[in-house]
């Protein structure tokens, strides 16, 4: 095994770990932040003077981390000021090995789909059946290889 395959499965252990670890955990309606607050019993005011900013701050990071506009550095702080600690992921739906399997089967049907209109236009196209034996096979190949070209739009 080469290493480049054997960091791509330590990669995909870490990613697929994650994604079991939050299977289920959605952020709250409300937002993290308003969410602890409340479950601590800590009041906006109360939470403010602990990180040594105005009360209206606390709104603010509220609104922003609903909206996206939050930063992890605040997140971070509020978090702290809290008691508590920031985690921040990016967690595949489903397993890594199924996402690579089927970008592997989409590009192998792209290229087995330019295949077929050359051999149509020489009479040579395969069956339905031949074909999809055609991507298989070539999914299988390219999750073996793993070409740098595997996630390049077609």
């Amino acid at each position: 095994m080469t290493a480049k395959r054997i960091a791509l499965q330590q990669y995909q252990s870490i990613a697929d770990r994650a994604a079991i670890l939050f299977d289920g955990v959605r952020n709250p309606r409300e937002g993290w932040i308003a969410t602890v607050r409340r479950a601590l019993g800590m009041s906006g005011p109360q939470l403010a003077r602990r990180l040594g900013v105005g009360r209206a701050r606390i709104s603010q990071a509220e609104r922003a981390e609903l909206t996206g506009g939050i930063t992890l550095k605040t997140m971070q702080a509020m978090a702290e000021a809290m008691g508590c600690r920031f985690v921040y992921a990016i967690v595949p739906e489903g397993r890594i090995e199924d996402l690579i399997a089927a970008q592997a089967r989409k590009k192998a049907a792209s290229l087995v789909g330019r295949a077929r209109v050359h051999m149509a236009l020489e009479r040579q196209a395969l069956s339905e059946r031949q074909d999809a034996a055609e991507i298989e096979r070539l999914a299988g190949d390219l999750i073996r290889t793993m070409p740098r070209d595997l996630w390049a739009e077609s």
